[in-house]
């Protein structure tokens, strides 16, 4: 498969940045029936699922280094500001959790880097991904099932959005096509994301603000920044007047009113403000990656024999093979 980074000689370097935790979910319920088992008779389904797609997305891309985003699955600076931050997810199976504690351990084994950020999450992790490879001159893609990393999307960072269908129908989203998909900018997708809220974090969006009329309310007035500038100066008299010439134009019938209404209702603009720091990843995290220093965590290809001995535990001679060929063997040509 094609690399969607030219590798010509002179291009930037690739970061791929993996959101461990959402592949090791999505695994553990697309191959729980399997009942794969390590060799010391401890559950590896997801493990196991996990690296072959990262195996995949390494052949796929061929990248420079590779880092892992954990969750601290012991703190989380999010729900201790708000309790009810995820709350009516489903409880953990024995044998998920059991696996996403030994994440960590088998990746750092293997020589790869991962980063478990205290008090926070992957998508923190890929959003300081995608930060220090635009501040190094580097591309980037991340890889997750998650939403949440769509607001890192620009001309250097890429989301592999694993879905049901495994890697192979994985979209691959730049810009434009989150546009396709949102109506909304790259740069507008946070934005997006607080007016509408999220179901699966259980954050509730701005009442009457919905996945429909914030793409057209961004579109029309630029950023949120000036739709509440306007509406404390001006009672939103340019937003109304925005969104019944966009009504107009596209023969639908007039809501600027209604919506200057519902963004002026009490509790609105704290709920899209909350929503938004709840939302944006920390972009700021030392990475520890040191891509000039050859043999560091990261850094491919890696040496085979240890390759072979971890990923050996898992108990799958074709996995076994299959790594230390994509993570050892490959001449990564530049």
């Amino acid at each position: 498969m094609t690399s969607p980074f030219p590798r010509a000689l002179g291009e930037p370097r690739l970061l791929l940045a993996v959101d461990a935790p959402s592949l090791l979910h999505r695994n553990h319920h697309a191959r729980a029936e399997s009942d794969l088992r390590d060799r010391s008779g401890r559950p590896a389904w997801a493990l196991h699922g996990m690296l072959r797609q990262i195996l995949e997305a390494i052949e796929r891309f061929d990248p420079d280094a590779v880092i892992f985003g954990l969750d601290d699955r012991t703190a989380s600076v999010r729900a201790k500001a708000y309790p009810d931050y995820k709350a009516g997810r489903a409880v953990k199976d024995a044998a998920l959790v059991d696996q996403l504690d030994r994440a960590g351990a088998l990746l750092d084994a293997l020589g790869l880097a991962t980063l478990t950020p205290a008090g926070l999450e992957a998508d923190d992790v890929s959003a300081s991904a995608a930060t220090w490879a635009g501040r190094n001159g580097w591309n980037c893609v991340i890889v997750t099932s998650d939403r949440d990393s769509f607001a890192h999307i620009s001309d250097h960072t890429k989301v592999l959005r694993l879905i049901d269908g495994g890697m192979g129908n994985a979209p691959l989203l730049n810009p434009d096509r989150l546009h396709t998909l949102y109506g909304v900018a790259a740069r507008q997708y946070l934005e997006f994301a607080a007016l509408r809220g999220d179901a699966s974090d259980n954050l509730p969006g701005v009442a009457g603000i919905g996945a429909k009329t914030a793409p057209v309310l961004l579109a029309q007035m630029g950023s949120m920044a000036a739709v509440w500038a306007d509406i404390d100066h001006c009672e939103g008299r340019h937003v109304a007047a925005a969104l019944d010439s966009w009504s107009t134009e596209t023969g639908g019938r007039r809501v600027g009113a209604a919506v200057v209404r519902r963004l002026a209702a009490p509790g609105a603009r704290e709920r899209y403000e909350f929503n938004l720091a709840m939302m944006a990843g920390r972009d700021d995290l030392d990475l520890g990656l040191t891509p000039d220093v050859p043999g560091t965590p990261g850094l491919l290809p890696l040496d085979a024999d240890r390759v072979s001995r971890v990923v050996g535990h898992l108990n799958v001679g074709a996995t076994t093979s299959l790594a230390v060929r994509v993570l050892s063997e490959r001449i990564l040509a530049r």
